[in-house]
């Protein structure tokens, strides 16, 4: 594992609050929810990271680290399932407590996005009342992580060239699933983990070094603002009729990797923003899903 970064921690930051706006309804957050796909390439990137680790040392054990998820995703998101339940007794009418109760059980179950997928639509005026509907990007991560583990222990044993070429083929696959999903099936797109690992596998390709990490230095602060613009960008200039995920995804994900590559070794000026400790400290409370 590389040693500890804080600039991703202030990267997460960067994730979590433009979604937080967004749901405020803030001005010039209209695309705010971008913050979910940055999120996903940094996960990808840090979970990866553990897992080529323990595998180049020969003691990754899959029960092991299904063990370490539960441990950490699961205290935070019982008391969440656990506060909402409390909440929607107090609040809610039998019809919205009964909807409620099976978003819960979905969300516990790691399913709440195949469920919001076919009852909701992330964009709906009533979505602003599905207390859960933030679990929705915890599922597709979880879901991910359940088959990934297992992918990189079967290709352990291949050559390098041919273990990237099968994760690039997937990655690959899954972005055409969401390209199309998009047109045809965007609620589908939005909430279901083919049309969003991709984005995972993006940060696990940087975590196993086959994106060259040293630039010329003339080029890291370039790049590392570039990488800014490609989240900031969509995040001012995106709205809900925008086609999403698919083609409209690469920029804060391509940002997003860009930020995680220019932030090793020396750093940049972005990085260091990102590492200042007001914004560390906010990406450390982050809540274990968006």
């Amino acid at each position: 594992m590389r040693s500890y970064r804080p600039d991703i921690d202030g990267l997460r930051f960067l994730a979590v609050l433009p979604v937080m706006f967004f749901h405020a309804r803030i001005p010039w957050f209209d695309g705010g929810y971008v913050g979910v796909d940055v999120f996903f390439v940094i996960s990808g990137y840090l979970i990866t990271g553990i897992i080529s680790k323990e595998l180049n040392a020969g003691r990754f054990s899959l029960l092991e680290f299904y063990e370490r998820r539960a441990r950490r995703i699961l205290p935070a998101l019982l008391v969440t399932i656990a506060a909402t339940m409390v909440a929607a007794a107090v609040i809610a009418l039998p019809s919205q407590f009964a909807s409620m109760g099976v978003s819960m059980v979905a969300a516990a179950l790691f399913s709440s996005n195949i469920y919001f997928w076919k009852t909701s639509d992330y964009f709906a005026d009533a979505s602003e009342m599905l207390p859960l509907l933030h679990t929705w990007s915890l599922s597709v991560e979880e879901q991910f992580y359940i088959f990934f583990p297992v992918l990189l222990i079967l290709i352990a044993k291949w050559r390098q060239n041919t273990r990237l070429r099968v994760l690039l083929g997937i990655m690959f696959a899954s972005a055409i699933v969401s390209v199309y999903g998009v047109t045809h099936r965007p609620v589908a797109a939005f909430f279901l983990a083919p049309t969003r690992a991709w984005e995972l596998l993006l940060g696990s390709l940087l975590a196993f070094g086959y994106v060259p990490v040293r630039f010329a230095q003339a080029w890291r602060e370039p790049l590392a603002i570039a990488g800014l613009m490609g989240i900031a960008v969509p995040v001012v200039l995106y709205t809900e009729q925008t086609g999403f995920p698919g083609l409209a995804a690469l920029p804060p994900c391509i940002g997003t990797a860009i930020l995680l590559q220019t932030g090793a070794g020396k750093g940049t000026m972005v990085s260091r923003l990102m590492s200042l400790r007001p914004v560390v400290w906010f990406g450390l409370i982050r809540s274990p899903a968006d």
